[in-house]
């Protein structure tokens, strides 16, 4: 599923069972930072207009690529994949756009990363932890708190998003 704008940007629903209520919330955020990234040009997605910060809507959707994949493939599968934009010379190297980086780019990769989390979440009970070794401090997670975390993790970064977008163009929404 690609997720896209405002259209499939749905309420998640007040009912539902936990596992649903998890993902609903989780596409919820997804679908929110494409809205608000909707509409730009690559040269306002990269802007950084809330000095001293080097934040960008560009950097932002580029640093949520690389956690769906830390969280739901290095940690929950145990996988060692390479970082997709960061280095040990530039570990913020998600935030650090160029004239180079395009929205399709970083559009496709982070669509990559979140149906790849998708697939490694489904059909895995809630209850699953991770192997200690999988986390640089040993910690364990459990499915559920990678999946809250995530949610955290978006609704954090969409409220930078939204400062961002209305210093871009104006343009303010929930």
């Amino acid at each position: 599923m690609t997720i896209s704008a405002a259209s499939d940007r749905n309420e998640p629903s007040t009912t539902a069972n936990e596992r649903d209520m998890l993902d609903g919330w989780l596409d919820y955020h997804r679908a929110t930072l494409v809205w608000k990234c909707e509409g730009l040009q690559d040269e306002q997605l990269r802007l950084t207009p809330l000095a001293p910060s080097e934040l960008s809507l560009l950097g932002l959707v580029r640093h949520m690529a690389e956690v769906e994949r830390y969280w739901f493939r290095e940690i929950m599968l145990g996988k060692e994949l390479p970082e997709l934009y960061c280095t040990e010379e530039d570990p913020d190297g998600d935030f650090h756009v160029t004239g180079r980086d395009t929205w399709a780019q970083a559009e496709q990769v982070w669509q990559t990363e979140v149906e790849q989390a998708k697939q490694a979440a489904a059909g895995r009970s809630l209850d699953l932890l991770s192997d200690a070794g999988s986390h640089h401090r040993g910690e364990v997670f459990s499915l559920r708190w990678v999946y809250t975390h995530m949610i955290e993790e978006y609704a954090r970064h969409n409220g930078h998003a939204d400062l961002l977008r209305e210093h871009i163009d104006g343009s303010t929404g929930d």
